[in-house]
């Protein structure tokens, strides 16, 4: 191995912005920003998520973005701010310099993940399992 995962992390946080709890918060209620969880669902179903927010899986965040992918998503592109979070802001520096190397020009993410806002008691909502057919 050439490079770990944590200097992977390391070097994005070296190239992106990283939010405080405290400034996530005071965006919460603004409908410019865009809070996009992108952890694995089945800890959404878990543990909830923060209230508002989209998921956009880690895994599909590349296809959701790019507006020539047949998985694109509209919101992405919306001229609006994305704060990106995980459980701990690993995975989440890694997407938000994904999102900027694709052109995203307004992204974020939040210091100590899901984790943090959790602990600080911030507003959470409950995700429930979608039933397979």
């Amino acid at each position: 191995m050439t490079i770990s995962a944590a200097q992977l992390v390391a070097a994005a946080e070296a190239e992106i912005e990283t939010i405080t709890l405290e400034q996530a918060l005071e965006f919460l209620d603004d409908d410019q920003c865009v809070f996009i969880d992108i952890r694995d669902v089945r800890e959404l179903w878990r543990e909830g998520k923060i209230k508002g927010a989209s998921h956009a899986p880690r895994g599909m965040l590349e296809f959701w973005i790019d507006p020539e992918s047949p998985y694109h998503r509209e919101m992405f592109a919306e001229d609006k701010r994305f704060i990106f979070y995980c459980a701990s802001a690993w995975r989440s520096a890694l997407a938000t310099l994904t999102a900027q190397q694709m052109g995203m020009k307004s992204v974020c993410h939040i210091a100590g993940g899901f984790t943090a806002w959790k602990q600080a008691n911030a507003p959470i909502e409950a995700v429930e399992a979608k039933k397979s057919a």
